[in-house]
């Protein structure tokens, strides 16, 4: 059994089973291979998709679901982080945590004997990541050489795509204002896995020929409304923009989202956006990413 914390821990084999065994559960179901397990959910942050897709994923394969949402729970604002972990270790059988701070998943990994999945730390949001996946294998077939550009700023979900990226020879290309940083680390990983990660604010050429444009909120600027939307206006993913895709190109925004700001209601309502699937797939995307979990040869 094993842990999901980020997609560069895995395999492109293995991340590749994952996209794979998605799409056949959709089709085929899975098998309640959760029965006789309590799954225990910890949200440090609020949610819809993550927690209800969750819940959903957990009563279908059989589990049964337990909920710490930020008000009754905070992992070390009334003990110690080990003491906590190890208590919990001896109630439930898998923890699904939606925290601040990527480094409290890794303390409690420490502690605790059974699969943790990371549901999003400011860091990553690789289930979500997963869900667009497989929504672009569902309209491509496949993912080599295709283009994914990424619109706006840079956060926890494009993080986790850029991971995918490397392992998958995918394309990736991030608009976005100059000033807006990617961490050395991550651009060494991606060098490292032969691949040239492009950064540009020159959005009509990130634009051009794009399979897929992408986009998420521009909260995480964490400044106020007036100042973050004219420092990201120029990035807004609107009619124009999707022109310079390819004509068979697809739209994808993890929701929510802030209509009329980072996405134009023309572009998202359209045929070309995908982002309801997206949404859906997170349900057969989080089953896959259990099973994986539950696997007992790795």
């Amino acid at each position: 059994m094993t842990s999901f914390f980020d997609i560069k821990d895995l395999s492109k084999k293995d991340l590749e089973r994952i996209i794979d065994d998605s799409i056949d559960i959709k089709k085929n179901g899975c098998d309640k291979i959760l029965k006789n397990k309590n799954v225990l959910m910890i949200f440090e942050k609020p949610s819809l998709r993550t927690r209800v897709s969750f819940e959903v994923c957990i009563n279908d394969l059989g589990g049964n679901s337990l909920i710490l949402n930020s008000n009754e729970f905070k992992f070390g604002e009334r003990e110690s982080i080990y003491d906590s972990t190890k208590v919990l270790d001896r109630y439930v059988d898998f923890m699904i945590i939606r925290s601040f701070e990527h480094s409290i998943l890794k303390e409690v990994e420490s502690n605790f004997s059974k699969p943790i999945i990371n549901a999003l730390t400011n860091h990553s949001h690789p289930c979500q990541v997963i869900a667009d996946l497989v929504t672009f294998k569902e309209k491509f077939g496949n993912f080599k050489n295709k283009k994914v550009s990424w619109f706006g700023d840079y956060n926890n979900v494009t993080q986790s795509w850029v991971e995918a990226a490397a392992l998958l020879d995918i394309n990736f290309s991030i608009a976005c204002p100059s000033e807006v940083s990617v961490s050395k680390n991550t651009i060494k990983w991606f060098e490292e896995n032969n691949k040239n990660l492009i950064i540009s604010d020159n959005f009509n050429d990130i634009a051009k020929n794009s399979d897929c444009i992408m986009t998420d909120t521009w909260i995480s600027m964490g400044d106020k409304k007036d100042k973050y939307v004219d420092h990201f206006k120029p990035f807004q993913v609107n009619s124009n923009v999707m022109s310079l895709a390819k004509k068979d190109a697809i739209f994808m925004h993890c929701l929510p989202a802030y209509r009329g700001i980072e996405v134009t209601d023309e572009v998202i309502d359209s045929k070309m956006s995908v982002v309801f699937d997206q949404a859906e797939n997170r349900v057969h995307a989080q089953k896959s990413i259990i099973k994986h979990c539950c696997r007992d040869n790795h």
